[in-house]
């Protein structure tokens, strides 16, 4: 099934096209975006609401969202945080990135959708990317709290009525058996229709309440592999290049490139990636030009050796998927 839209997909082509053009090595793909850090809910495999009180009421103005995602020049916009509908101009932030033909996913647990849905239009350029880490008793325990599954579903029912993209993100653990995997994407692809979905191995981030949850490299590939199996990989409208899941399968192995997907959060530009945190800067420049990229990534780097994550792995699969015809093609008709 296709992993995204033709237009977008052509979009994204024409963008590697002129950096190539214009012989830049280091470019990002998306730019994970974090407005705030506050957040409704207590998930076991995220740390953020660890952050101080003063740091957890603040909110990132519209004006320096928009111009750090300027200053960066990425195609692409991921929303995150933090629940960033506890934002209160969260949608003039999307509105505003809209209007500058960016790419925009605006990441949520859905807990606050049906509150502030009518704040936000349809556009064939802007999806819900909604977090469903599998059915609903995987799910609630994930996220700690009792009825989080069905709030979710419901949610992605009213968006979809209402003519909104929506996409899901489920994020799998050790604790996740192939089977788990099956059900989600089979229940997510074929009740739901969501119109994409995305599929990762939870990494072990070092301020998450669950550090035993963790999948390593080889249980991830023997995990989706089995998941994978029997055609299903075909069947399901994964938002991803048929390379990075070849990756997450262990049929091809790739280096990560930890500089595609920066992050910017309230703290300015997190070195060197979403995962790690070994400082910030507050300019996109001195990510790129003081950052001792060759330093991370497994083998280089201790904190690396179990991760396969979207955000290092995916813009190394997307960048040989443009180096080849072959690869290209066979992406166009996955």
């Amino acid at each position: 099934m296709p992993s995204m839209p033709l237009r977008q997909s052509l979009r994204l082509g024409r963008y590697l096209a002129e950096q190539k053009l214009r012989g830049r090595e280091k470019f990002p793909l998306l730019v994970e975006l974090e407005p705030l850090f506050a957040c409704n809910l207590k998930c076991t495999g995220c740390g953020k609401i660890q952050e101080p009180a003063a740091l957890l009421k603040q909110r990132m103005p519209v004006e320096q969202a928009v111009a750090a995602i300027e200053e960066s020049g990425a195609p692409m916009v991921s929303i995150a945080g933090g629940e960033p509908l506890m934002h209160p101009q969260i949608h003039e932030i999307v509105q505003q990135l809209l209007d500058r033909k960016k790419i925009v996913f605006l990441c949520t647990n859905a807990l606050l959708m049906a509150r502030h849905i009518d704040k936000f239009t349809p556009h064939p350029d802007f999806s819900w990317m909604v977090h469903v880490d599998g059915m609903k008793e995987r799910h609630d325990a994930s996220v700690s709290k009792e009825g989080g599954f069905e709030a979710a579903i419901d949610a992605i029912k009213l968006v979809q009525s209402r003519g909104f993209r929506v996409m899901t993100n489920t994020t799998v653990f050790n604790s996740d058996s192939p089977q788990d995997v099956i059900d989600v994407l089979d229940y997510l692809n074929d009740e739901i229709k969501v119109d994409n979905m995305q599929i990762a191995p939870g990494y072990a981030y070092w301020k998450a309440p669950d550090q035993n949850g963790f999948l390593g490299v080889e249980e991830t590939r023997a995990l989706f592999a089995k998941a994978f199996g029997e055609g299903r990989r075909k069947k399901w409208r994964l938002n991803h290049s048929p390379l990075f899941l070849d990756f997450l399968e262990g049929k091809v192995d790739f280096e990560c490139t930890p500089w595609a997907i920066p992050s910017y959060s309230l703290k300015g530009w997190q070195r060197p990636c979403y995962l790690l945190d070994d400082g910030y800067v507050s300019t996109y420049k001195e990510l790129i030009e003081d950052t001792d990229w060759e330093a991370f990534g497994r083998g280089k780097d201790e904190r690396c050796a179990n991760c396969m994550a979207h955000c290092g792995y995916e813009p190394t699969a997307v960048v040989a998927t443009m180096g080849s015809l072959r690869q290209t093609l066979r992406a166009a008709v996955a």
